[in-house]
């Protein structure tokens, strides 16, 4: 039977426990799918920039939106080629245009959160973040009736405490990106067009946004010349549900054939490498 002076502490274990569950938003689990168990090497990547994979797939993103006309535009093109892409908007559109995600969702895309107002995260409070996320998490679930689990900070400005406890606490997954056609700058079809060939590899996570005239103008020959380098387009979820371990670098050997200082070490996977802070995203 243990001591009466322990009592205290135990019952301060047991109600902060209960503090800690109540502080979890309604319709979320602190670690979800039971991340955030174990050591720190057995716990996934809660961030990605692309993902480490055998098959030629590729995720395009479209952020900022929706827009009033240019994302039916888009979705009219994503319909016809029978392409899925991911979505991060922005709370504010989806409360002025709940129909157009509606759609979205409806039609197979997947819908990320991308902030109420697109504030630089790294600037603001823990609190003030949270109100940014729960508030166009509710404008999401109301238009599409089902909660997001991804999120894309504005301008893929995010400190590594935020990516934590924002992944424990509310249960999103951290999308940045590898390519990005700086379309924001409308360079022109063109350009946007040759920069995402130029740098799209398997695993990639492709970075636009469908609230530019230009950015939609170069999609159906961006889509054509992506298909024709053999690329298929899966959601983001998707990408990282594929992920594959990297392999490992073959050891290189000395004339006498002993392995050199450093050899053979794995090299670390790109879905663990965020993407620099841009005024893209």
């Amino acid at each position: 039977m243990p001591s009466a002076r322990f009592l205290p502490v135990c019952l301060a274990i047991v109600v902060s426990g209960l503090n800690i569950e109540a502080q979890t938003p309604p319709g979320r689990q602190a670690n979800a799918n039971g991340r955030g168990n174990g050591t720190a090497s057995e716990q996934p990547a809660i961030a990605f920039s692309a993902v480490h994979i055998d098959e030629p797939c590729i995720a395009m993103t479209f952020d900022d939106g929706p827009s009033a006309t240019l994302t039916p535009r888009l979705l009219d093109l994503l319909a016809a080629r029978h392409i899925k892409a991911t979505f991060f908007v922005i709370g504010e559109n989806v409360a002025e245009h709940p129909e157009i995600v509606a759609r979205a969702a409806r039609e197979g895309h997947e819908i990320g959160n991308h902030s109420w107002s697109h504030p630089n995260f790294a600037k603001l409070s823990d609190d003030a973040v949270r109100r940014q996320i729960l508030r166009t998490d509710e404008a999401i679930t109301a238009a599409t009736g089902k909660h997001p689990t991804l999120l894309r900070p504005p301008y893929g400005a995010i400190t590594a405490r935020q990516k934590r406890w924002i992944h424990d606490q509310l249960g999103y997954q951290i999308i940045l990106w590898d390519v990005d056609p700086y379309d924001w700058k409308n360079p022109g079809p063109a350009t946007v067009r040759e920069r995402i060939l130029r740098e799209t590899r398997p695993g990639s996570i492709v970075l636009s946004h469908d609230i530019h005239a230009g950015t939609i103008e170069a999609m159906p020959s961006t889509f054509n010349a992506l298909e024709a380098k053999g690329f298929k387009f899966v959601t983001v979820s998707e990408l990282i549900r594929m992920a594959t371990p990297p392999k490992a670098r073959p050891a290189p050997a000395s004339q006498s054939g002993a392995v050199l200082p450093g050899a053979g070490s794995i090299s670390p996977a790109p879905s663990a490498t965020p993407a620099p802070a841009s005024p893209s995203g």
